[in-house]
């Protein structure tokens, strides 16, 4: 049996998630709550007019029903007995009709507006004698009302309401007034939401190469100033880039010439295992003054045009090179389509992402699939991984992994990095994750396979 801990300890029972049914889009809310609220206004103001109607026909049928049935009772009263049957078609109105002789059955008007209506009735009604009021068995069909005649015999009144009927043009008026209102909110909102949606837009053709077309500076008076600001602030950010791009080739050029110097004094030294160990950290400066140039060129992205290529062709000649270094790569797979993508960024990727396998393991493959509308390039290796909480970690500039990837393997801490770069600027994801047998995978995912043209 549950104690009282464990029933407290049961969580509450999924509630609906409503928040499902609001839509995402600004544009969409704001029209779904202008067509609604404009929806309620009709309804309200629909529903007072017959609310008026109403109370104008309660009003007309106190005032005039009465006197018309008192008029009838009595020209049945003065016909004679025999003829008043006759009459009975020629007297019944929409609202009421009579039939002789017979008597009411049926419990007294139950509402007040009946009530009200009968009395009328009966006061209008004098000096002829009512024998009883009753409300009828279908509450539409109104009060039967007993009369007695001067003669003795009765006639049974049968008054109704009968609402004045709405007109279907009404209803059709007012289907097309709210149809055109929806129209000019959409329209109203779609003038509000369009400036945003350029917005977006140009903010997501934003990319490394920082090449986006500028907003057209017109419209209202928030909107231009808003395109003004963020045309400014693309061309701000794209000078700050350039700027750093060129500080950094200046010093790649100047760090130029006295690396030369500084090795040409190194093949003069003497001592061979000094002059190993200074050549040694030549390259790696030099190395790493290359990288570092490459890296900020790769933040304005790849500046070749997308063109169609035979992935297959280019992985097989990229994987032959390496053979034919003497470097252990093994191609798996294959895409059989032509493909839409920049090969030059492609080729700097892979091999990046090759050689960074090739420093840490023995056995590297570079395994290749199509998956739907897009194409997966991975490259595997056998080494000791990467630690799950530093995946992100590496792909940024100068990041090194200790321990499981230090620095005796070389490397400037850019190879990963620049390849990320150019990934975005491909508009491909490139995501690392260690393997189940052991090792790392670098998954390059590229889109827009393009089919053969036939």
């Amino acid at each position: 049996m549950p104690t009282s801990a464990s029933l407290h300890a049961r969580p509450p029972p999924p509630a609906a998630d409503w928040r499902r049914l609001v839509p995402r889009s600004l544009f969409a809310r704001v029209t779904l709550i202008i067509v609604v609220g404009l929806a309620i206004a009709q309804l309200l103001t629909f529903a007072s007019i017959r609310y008026e109607r109403g109370v104008a026909l309660r009003e007309l049928m106190m005032s005039g029903i009465e006197r018309d049935i008192a008029s009838s009772i009595a020209i049945l009263d003065r016909l004679p007995a025999e003829e008043r049957a006759g009459w009975l078609e020629r007297l019944e109105r929409r609202n009421y009709r009579f039939m002789l002789g017979g008597s009411v059955e049926g419990p007294q008007p139950g509402s007040p507006v009946a009530r009200e209506f009968g009395e009328a009735i009966v006061n209008a009604l004098r000096p002829f004698e009512v024998v009883k009021v009753a409300q009828a068995a279908d509450p539409h069909e109104g009060l039967q009302i007993q009369v007695r005649l001067a003669d003795g015999s009765t006639v049974i009144v049968h008054a109704r309401r009968v609402g004045i009927p709405v007109s279907a043009w009404v209803m059709w008026v007012l289907w097309i007034q709210l149809a055109v209102l929806a129209v000019c909110a959409w329209f109203a909102v779609r003038l509000v939401t369009r400036p945003l949606a350029r917005l977006a837009a140009a903010a997501d053709e934003l990319g490394p190469d920082l090449k986006a077309h500028e907003l057209v500076e017109e419209g209202p008076t928030e909107v231009v100033h808003a395109a003004r600001a963020f045309n400014a602030m693309q061309r701000r950010i794209a000078g700050y880039m350039a700027e750093r791009v060129e500080i950094l080739a200046a010093i790649s050029h100047d760090l130029q010439t006295p690396i030369t110097r500084m090795r040409l004094r190194t093949d003069l030294m003497d001592n061979g295992k000094d002059q190993v160990k200074f050549r040694q950290d030549l390259d790696a400066m030099n190395a790493l003054v290359r990288e570092g140039v490459t890296y900020a060129r790769t933040l304005h992205g790849a500046t070749e045009p997308p063109c169609r290529i035979d992935a297959d062709a280019l992985l097989e000649s990229m994987v032959a090179d390496y053979e034919d270094s003497g470097q252990p790569v093994m191609l798996e797979g294959r895409i059989d389509v032509p493909v839409v993508t920049r090969p030059n960024a492609l080729r700097r990727i892979l091999v990046n992402l090759i050689d960074n396998a090739l420093k840490f393991g023995s056995d590297v493959r570079v395994r290749v699939r199509v998956e739907a509308d897009r194409w997966v390039v991975a490259v595997v290796d056998n080494g000791p991984g990467i630690p799950p909480d530093q995946h992100d970690a590496v792909l940024k500039p100068f990041h090194r992994v200790e321990g499981s990837r230090n620095r005796s393997t070389g490397g400037t801490g850019l190879g990963l990095a620049i390849a990320q770069q150019l990934a975005v600027a491909m508009g491909a994801e490139l995501k690392l994750c260690n393997r189940a047998e052991g090792g790392l995978e670098a998954r390059l995912t590229m889109a827009t396979v393009q089919p053969v043209a036939t």
